[in-house]
């Protein structure tokens, strides 16, 4: 009887301990009932997709890091909206400007991940951002990012972020600019395994091939569908093209109203428009329910 007794007290206690160590795990992974995210860090402050720019999103309060990843020619990951260098922020080696002509002769896709460190992405005043500061940046590796992120909180004691990482591809320029989605998919998750952030991770993209492979291959990550044009494609048209619900739905803040904000929570989606750098704006949105904002300008926010 007392050995019937001590096995069902471990038994009860192994079961409190597994379950402790779900609800933790679950607190870890769950979004922030309202996620402000920083969009390329803060790009309105800071030189976009830029370590120092997630450094300051950090210090402007934001639940998430909004980025973009693409890949160079000897597989490595780095950050970049484009998948070449773009003439409006770039300063070629040397000093030289990019013009808008030859900016996609400068494809990241064809160039060593140390030959991109000669472009300066930083020093030249950004003509639609004139409050960014200018200094010195250039494309960071992807786990640079993670590994200077997690530093940062740790000593500044602050609570752990998402990261949001657009794949930025699109079937015409597989091969191009970038790999196949599969490809694409292996080396982003690599990064994120290794860093050992997987719980913390959300990919979003235009790309839907991307979001597919993501959840098949590796279910416990988030996803958010990025949605540019509501006309052509319902919500449950969206849903239906992808094969799955993702984690986010993510529309231009302009497409977002009161149906498709309940089309969305009916079928457990959360709602994160992009990109919106006005306060009135914010608010209405906040109003109506939306549950985040991706902004240029996290503090405008406050």
């Amino acid at each position: 009887m007392k050995r019937l007794q001590a096995w069902t007290t471990l038994l009860f206690i192994l079961v409190l301990v597994i379950s402790c160590h779900t609800i933790k795990k679950m607190e870890q992974t769950m979004l922030p009932a309202f996620d402000l995210e920083g969009h390329r860090g803060c790009r309105g402050l800071m030189p976009e997709n830029s370590i120092p720019a997630m450094l300051r999103a950090i210090d402007l309060g934001v639940t998430t890091l909004e980025m973009d990843a693409v890949i160079t020619a000897d597989k490595k990951v780095i950050l970049s909206h484009e998948p070449f260098f773009n003439h409006e922020i770039t300063t070629r080696p040397g000093g030289g400007e990019v013009s808008a002509t030859e900016e996609k002769e400068l494809n990241i896709y064809r160039m060593t991940f140390a030959e991109t460190q000669g472009y300066d992405v930083g020093i030249k005043p950004h003509p639609r951002f004139p409050k960014q500061e200018k200094i010195k940046a250039v494309k960071p590796l992807l786990s640079d990012v993670i590994e200077d992120v997690e530093a940062y909180i740790r000593v500044k004691k602050t609570r752990r972020v998402f990261y949001n990482i657009e794949t930025k591809s699109m079937p015409s320029t597989d091969s191009v600019f970038h790999p196949a989605p599969e490809e694409f998919v292996k080396l982003l998750m690599e990064v994120i395994s290794k860093k050992r952030v997987t719980d913390r991770v959300i990919i979003q993209s235009f790309d839907y091939r991307t979001l597919r492979i993501v959840h098949q291959q590796y279910p416990q990550i988030k996803t958010a569908a990025l949605v540019e044009d509501f006309d052509k494609k319902s919500v449950q048209d969206l849903v239906k093209e992808l094969g799955f619900v993702p984690t986010i739905y993510s529309p231009h803040y302009s497409l977002v109203n009161e149906s498709l904000l309940s089309d969305c929570h009916a079928l457990q989606m959360k709602v994160i428009p992009w990109t919106v750098n006005d306060k009135t704006i914010f608010d209405k949105l906040k109003g109506m329910g939306v549950d985040g904002i991706i902004t240029d300008y996290p503090n405008l926010i406050h």
